[in-house]
């Protein structure tokens, strides 16, 4: 009789698994509701071919500096708007939505890597006809950015990495859980279905050196966007990519301005990160933000918005972008 009991046990939590899965399971957000209510001027939903259209904002006069934004990991192009609040009188403001991320969805080929990324900011920069920028990039968006770099020295006048990926992980080092579970292919599954507003709630705060910065608003904006269909599946694509780290040689080959601006209380990407790049990238050079946590143009817009327009106006080339066409 232990072998029918075993059978029934086993059923018994197959079921509890299912009831479960079907109790927390959250749905997909409506993508005309999301687009109403996050898309409207100036956003742009952008039509770059083969399949995939980006959404993004080009804000500011069309023969100004161009200032290209690139969001970090979850985040949005609503990341840049305290920047784009400040700047955006004085200098062309071009930010977007990276595919997997925002009213951007899924990438139609399913390739999240840095490359992949590096190709969607070069069509758009050629969709929107700008000759030469500034770029500057966040968490990810930083290793877009200096990857962009790598691949196009010539289009650019400036690079600006905020609290950046770059730094090898130590090699004891044990991947973080959704990194683990983006890797096991039921588990994979299940959380592409199960987002409630609470695993939000409880870990956007800690991204802040003041957790308060994390309102309401902010986490709702966080869960709504990350449940635009597609996008929970791509987090989890490039979860189980190998991360996005910096080579010695990689960093010596960046002979452009850089500026490196970094939270000194980070959670994700500490300080020492900021530290490793500095002494790795020529000439560059490194502002940390004193109780400042991950994103520091949205906890200190007004001090690093001024370093980012004191960093522009110091490059060397007194021309710059100043021959960038409008579309």
């Amino acid at each position: 009789m232990r072998w029918p009991i075993v059978g029934y046990g086993v059923a018994a939590l197959v079921a509890l698994l299912i009831i479960a899965f079907l109790y927390y399971r959250t749905p997909d957000t409506d993508p005309a509701a999301m687009r109403a209510k996050y898309g409207a001027p100036p956003s742009q939903f952008v039509d770059l071919g083969n399949g995939l259209t980006v959404h993004l904002r080009d804000t500011g006069p069309r023969d100004a500096p161009v200032l290209m934004l690139i969001h970090g990991s979850n985040a949005s192009l609503q990341t840049w708007e305290p920047w784009a609040e400040r700047l955006a009188q004085r200098y062309r403001i071009i930010r977007m939505d990276l595919p997997g991320h925002g009213l951007t969805g899924a990438s139609p080929t399913r390739d999240y890597t840095p490359a992949a990324y590096v190709d969607v900011v070069e069509r758009i920069r050629t969709k929107l006809c700008v000759d030469h920028i500034v770029l500057a990039g966040n968490s990810m968006g930083g290793g877009v950015a200096w990857h962009y770099a790598l691949a196009h020295p010539e289009l650019l006048r400036g690079l600006v990495l905020i609290d950046s990926v770059g730094q090898p992980e130590p090699g004891n080092a044990k991947p973080p859980l959704a990194f683990r579970i983006a890797r096991l292919p039921v588990l994979r599954e299940i959380a592409a279905a199960i987002t409630p507003r609470s695993l939000i709630a409880d870990s956007l705060p800690g991204v802040f050196g003041d957790p308060k910065l994390a309102d309401a608003a902010m986490i709702d904006r966080y869960w709504e966007l990350l449940r635009y269909p597609g996008n929970r599946k791509a987090t989890l694509d490039r979860f189980a990519l190998a991360p996005d780290s910096a080579t010695t040689a990689q960093l010596a080959a960046l002979r452009l301005p850089v500026l490196i601006l970094w939270g000194a209380k980070d959670q994700l990407i500490p300080r020492a990160s900021g530290d490793w790049l500095h002494a790795r990238i020529p000439g560059s050079k490194l502002i940390v933000y004193p109780g400042t946590g991950h994103l520091p143009m949205e906890e200190r817009p007004d001090e690093s918005a001024r370093d980012v327009e004191r960093f522009v106006q110091g490059l060397r080339d007194g021309s710059i972008l100043r021959s960038n066409r409008s579309p």
